[in-house]
């Protein structure tokens, strides 16, 4: 017993003599591996003049982190950006991409591309017929169509979207689109809205195609139909051909895996942070975000689930048969090489948020931010959550975590700045991100009758046409 208590005494008086030393090296590693991935500490062979430092163009610290052999990174790249899917999060990735490497964006003259309308080639700003300018990167909100896309994008375009399972996203719609939709605005909650939708549900009013088959809908394809397995398999089929590769949001990092690779990316690029949450809360070690306890309005019973899940049964069949080819692609890549990089990733993304992030990289509410060129666009029952930065970044590092945190709408005005500057716009918020004061630009069209149609989306953005929705709505069908 005596020796025993010597053997401690004698380890103890060992590490308490080495503390000092160890703990220096352990600062130094954190800081090397920290510098590795923000671009602090980079070869300066790697960098282009006249390029920030990038946290793409780095080189890898093992075999998983950057180079996927002799393949070349996509540049083309479609990505359709469904309604309350993370596809916020996905849309920041490309954002930063492009920039990083002065990509061309396919954007649109407000925040949409016509949205709800089906998407027409018109939309996207400086859009000036088929390849007379080359796009690189597309990837705002819109009603899919194929053909007019094409008309956009090289022909060697990448094209990719985002699922969600529909009861989880019926939630999130509820929530957000609650003042928007006609069906959900009726209904006293999700709940009620579950028990009797045809009560609330009328699909001749504008908006409330987010009350039902959204996903459906996002794809171009014809959300009010009857429910049959020849309309499902019809548009399954028509998914696939248009599109390589359906990530699932609820297996985020291991879609992101294999987005990287389908993409020859290096894994830097698809290290995120959860952009566009609502009442959220840490979910352990993976970094990852999942829904704190609803609010009463979102409540639902097992059998409500069982409901919404009916009531978008095109959207539930399209996620089922997608979340199995996603799971296809998972064993192809290889179980075991999956954890390993998905593990990567996350260790990535945790160094990131202690180094970026203050609060330990849990989102606040809007209104604490106190930036607010980087507060997020609020809307519905409950409050979109933002980040802020740690403060004493030195330059660069504050660059490259700003790229990861910035909201959406504003790194769309940023990007719509560079790349078709104004005159009369301040050098400074060019260069620096300043908030940018939206200026509308006015589309002109006339009806049959001479009279001009002006319509608003829910975020502000004119729309202007020359038929009603449920017009263009009924030319949009299966082939």
């Amino acid at each position: 017993m005596v020796f025993r208590r010597s053997a401690r005494r004698m380890r103890w008086l060992g590490c308490y003599r080495l503390g000092t030393v160890w703990k220096a090296l352990l600062v130094f590693v954190v800081i090397a591996f920290a510098g590795q991935l923000l671009g602090v500490i980079f070869n300066k062979s790697w960098m282009q003049p006249e390029r920030r430092h990038s946290l793409y163009a780095l080189p890898s610290e093992n075999s998983h982190g950057d180079s996927l052999g002799s393949c070349q990174p996509h540049t083309h790249i479609m990505f359709l950006k469904t309604h309350k899917t993370a596809s916020s999060t996905v849309l920041n990735l490309l954002y930063r991409f492009g920039e990083e490497r002065g990509l061309k964006f396919a954007l649109p003259v407000g925040y949409q591309f016509g949205y709800p309308l089906p998407f027409i080639a018109q939309r996207v700003k400086g859009y000036r017929g088929p390849h007379v300018a080359e796009f690189d990167i597309m990837g705002n909100h819109m009603r899919f169509n194929k053909p007019e896309a094409e008309k956009v994008m090289p022909a060697d375009t990448f094209y990719f979207s985002i699922l969600r399972n529909p009861v989880a996203l019926a939630e999130s719609s509820y929530a957000y689109y609650k003042n928007v939709a006609p069906a959900f605005r009726r209904a006293k909650g999700l709940g009620d809205f579950a028990d009797n939708p045809y009560k609330y549900y009328d699909p001749r009013l504008r908006n409330n195609h987010y009350a039902r088959n959204l996903m459906w809908f996002d794809f171009g394809l014809d959300h009010t139909s009857n429910f049959s397995l020849g309309l499902v398999k019809r548009g399954v089929a028509a998914v696939r051909r248009n599109f390589k590769l359906i990530l699932i949001s609820e297996y985020f990092d291991q879609s992101m895996v294999l987005l990287r690779h389908a993409l020859c990316w290096p894994l830097d690029a698809v290290v995120s942070f959860s952009l566009n949450a609502r009442q959220q809360m840490p979910s352990g070690r993976s970094g990852w975000v999942v829904k704190a306890a609803a609010p009463a309005p979102l409540a639902l019973t097992d059998k409500q689930r069982s409901k919404l899940r009916e009531w978008n049964a095109l959207d539930w069949h399209l996620y089922q048969a997608f979340n199995l080819t996603f799971w296809q692609d998972v064993e192809r890549f290889g179980r075991s090489r999956m954890e390993s990089e998905v593990a990567l990733l996350r260790t990535k993304r945790e160094v990131l948020t202690r180094i970026c992030l203050r609060d330990g990289g849990r989102p606040i509410e809007a209104s604490r931010i106190r930036d607010k060129s980087i507060r997020p666009f609020q809307s519905g029952l409950v409050k979109i959550l933002g980040y802020e930065l740690q403060s004493g970044l030195d330059n660069a590092t504050w660059e490259a975590c700003l790229r990861m945190i910035r909201p959406e709408i504003q790194y769309k005005d940023l990007l719509d700045v560079r790349q078709f500057p104004r005159a009369q716009q301040p050098p400074a918020a060019a260069a620096g991100g300043l908030p940018l004061k939206r200026e509308p630009s006015i589309l002109r069209t006339e009806d049959r009758g001479g009279k001009r149609l002006v319509e608003k989306d829910w975020d502000g953005t004119i729309l202007f046409r020359n038929q009603s929705l449920e017009q263009v709505d009924s030319k949009v069908r299966l082939r």
